[in-house]
């Protein structure tokens, strides 16, 4: 009987493959799913859009360690596909950033995205950033990859935000130094040409990712274009969050007006898409027993 691989070890899997991965982001369980059902190979548990979702507030440092490792353990367990998790800052200092790898690693993620920015942190394609000097990012990932290395079973993604505050030459400095320590999977946050998109994957000593905000900073070059510059995760963070929160609008405004709202699944096709069709039948399969 084959061993069942561990989500970093699908992770590992994916990262080897030749070709870019198209990545939607998701922020509960069940968008986690529909990113499962539509066929794509992993997904990302975004810090935007679950401080938005779970406790409708920005993504400015507010929501707590606490509060994302349960929303994550929840969507880990949902799905079978990889997910990586969004760590922020680690929550701290070195110690915290340990601890936050190990409870991320415990809770199903495959990779943890550990960051460089000051807290409380901000979404990377808004204003008012600052990131820490360099000593203090080293640290944190050094103490990210101790946590790997002491056993913890996850992928560390490396990210800096340094382009939007200390220029683009710091970030890839950054992003190599991260390289050099031996972080798994490489983000440079929010490039604003396809030139500096360029250059960062060729420096990239393992695998970037590119983080496509759509009306944000960064170019949202296609899938193929992107595959060409050498990246082999493309990220869509906001993507599932900004379509929900623009039908449920759409859908307000047409119930405040009397009308029946467009768009409907049927109920069900809404009842398959949240799992009373496998429920049920996995209640008939012990029943005739």
């Amino acid at each position: 009987m084959a061993v069942a691989l561990s989500p970093a070890e699908n992770l590992r899997s994916l990262l080897r493959e030749p070709k870019l991965q198209v990545m939607p982001c998701c922020y509960d369980a069940l968008s986690a799913q529909l990113v499962q059902q539509a066929g794509f190979a992993l997904t990302f548990m975004s810090g935007f859009a679950v401080s938005a979702a779970r406790i409708g507030r920005p993504d400015t440092g507010l929501i707590s360690y606490g509060e994302m490792l349960d929303q994550g353990s929840n969507i880990c367990q949902a799905v079978s596909i990889p997910v990586i998790g969004d760590g922020d800052t680690g929550y701290g200092n070195a110690i915290n950033v340990k601890r936050t790898v190990q409870g991320y690693a415990r809770a199903g993620f495959a990779a943890v995205m550990i960051e460089d920015q000051e807290l409380p942190k901000r979404c990377g394609h808004t204003q008012g950033k600052q990131v820490v000097d360099r000593q203090a990012a080293l640290m944190r990932m050094r103490a990210a990859l101790d946590a790997r290395e002491e056993g913890a079973d996850i992928l560390i993604l490396a990210r800096t935000d340094a382009c939007a505050v200390a220029g683009f030459d710091e970030a890839l400095w950054r992003v190599q130094a991260f390289g050099d320590l031996g972080a798994d999977i490489l983000f440079l946050e929010a490039p604003t040409t396809v030139e500096q998109m360029t250059q960062f994957c060729r420096a990239a000593k393992a695998p970037p990712m590119a983080n496509l905000v759509e009306g944000g900073k960064t170019p949202c070059l296609p899938p193929n274009e992107l595959e060409a510059l050498g990246y082999r995760i493309a990220a869509f963070p906001l993507t599932l969050l900004n379509v929900s929160i623009h039908a449920m609008q759409a859908a307000l405004v047409a119930l405040g007006a009397g009308r029946s709202p467009e768009g409907l699944l049927s109920f069900e096709d809404l009842q398959r898409v949240v799992g009373f069709e496998a429920y049920d039948r996995e209640q008939r399969r012990y029943a005739e027993r």
